[in-house]
């Protein structure tokens, strides 16, 4: 591939967003950034914004394709759409099943990434993110209740085997007995624990951190939450200065002002943006199902559909990153810069992928985004190669 260097009006560098200049592309990786132009073929991007590529770290499935069918081939059809949507890496997420079935998933998703050939234009899959079925049943939201069970470091053991260790984050309640035992072992082998659909106590939830925990899944959804005499697991991952709150910014999981709220308490440097997104992403409104439950799209946004044929609670999003990251500015809540290093280098740190995806650095596989200056998408590049839209 030849080189070439990207121009445009900001670059979001690891040091700081820097003003105009050059970005050198070369073999597919990063080189070096310049305020003076290099030699060679220059491509002109005008008054954009150059970002990490986006990374996803919790997200189930996109454009009819979800981890619970246990389909490699599916899994890579969704990679493509997320790509040509913004996100260059994500990690497969699993939902509340059998052990078996969750088995299956892993060995799924081990085998998209292992099939995949250096033409491949997909979101990459540097790990996979289980969440459930290590839940408590007063907040399961959407997770199947008859698949939830206490924390089963065996059972890990069986499913990072089945994804030939691609395993970087567990979710877990913390008020199980079991919870600090199972923290503290994959700690001990840098997989990340979160807490989620739990309802668990501020005290208990400091446990949990103590034993290793360092992360909240979908930080006021699926949780206790923040009282003035009980400040519960929002509270926790409020206060907790070392921990990472993962947060739906579709403006319906939680309204703008509490997104706010949540910023301003933990720092933007450690909320990081997900969708929790279901298979149907993409897709019309309609009818589907979605970890073994039927849900219905609407008005975007995934509801649980009773037996009777209404609506329940909401099931998880159809929310895109890129959109995401621009609803954070849109919302005034952060800048430009700090919304893109929230869908980027923040996440890829809290699921500790940062290692291989999240960063522009010199030597790094070429993957980003260009934005314009409302946060409009604009483009996206894998390995130095635009992705055709």
């Amino acid at each position: 591939m030849a080189a070439y260097a990207l121009h445009a009006q900001h670059f979001v560098l690891p040091s700081k967003m820097t003003g105009e200049g050059y970005l050198v592309v070369e073999d597919g990786k990063f080189g070096r950034f310049s305020e003076e132009k290099p030699e060679g073929e220059v491509v002109e991007l005008g008054d954009a914004i150059v970002s990490p590529g986006l990374v996803d770290t919790h997200i189930h499935g996109f454009f009819g394709h979800a981890t619970t069918d246990c389909d490699a081939e599916g899994l890579n059809a969704a990679s493509l759409e997320l790509a040509r949507r913004g996100t260059t890496a994500w990690l497969p997420t699993t939902f509340t099943d059998s052990v078996d079935n969750i088995a299956k998933q892993c060995k799924a998703i081990h085998d998209a990434r292992a099939s995949r050939d250096a033409d491949f234009m997909g979101a990459r899959m540097p790990g996979i993110y289980l969440e459930g079925p290590f839940f408590t049943y007063k907040h399961k939201g959407a997770q199947n209740p008859k698949y939830l069970v206490p924390p089963s470091y065996a059972a890990y053991k069986r499913w990072q085997e089945s994804s030939d260790n691609m395993i970087v984050k567990s979710a877990l309640a913390a008020e199980y007995d079991e919870a600090e035992e199972y923290i503290s072992k994959l700690a001990a082998e840098g997989v990340v624990t979160a807490i989620g659909h739990s309802d668990a106590t501020y005290a208990e939830t400091l446990r949990a951190v103590r034993a290793g925990a360092t992360c909240f899944v979908h930080t006021y959804n699926g949780m206790r939450g923040l009282h003035h005499r009980e400040p519960g697991v929002v509270g926790a991952a409020m206060v907790t200065k070392d921990t990472y709150a993962e947060l739906i910014c579709d403006g319906h999981h939680v309204v703008p002002a509490a997104c706010e709220a949540l910023v301003r308490a933990k720092g933007w440097e450690h909320v990081v943006l997900i969708t929790d997104c279901l298979a149907c992403g993409g897709l019309p409104e309609g009818e589907y199902m979605s970890g073994g439950l039927p849900v219905v799209m609407k008005d975007n946004l995934c509801y649980l559909l009773n037996e009777d044929g209404t609506t329940g609670s909401i099931a998880g999003s159809v929310l895109t990153l890129a959109l995401g990251v621009k609803n954070m500015v849109d919302w005034g809540i952060v800048s430009p810069e700090q919304a893109l290093r929230m869908g980027s280098e923040v996440a890829a740190r809290s699921a500790h992928v940062d290692n291989v995806c999240g960063f522009i650095l010199p030597g790094r596989e070429a993957d980003f985004n260009v934005f314009a200056p409302d946060m409009t998408l604009e483009a996206t590049y894998l390995a130095g190669r635009k992705v055709e839209a």
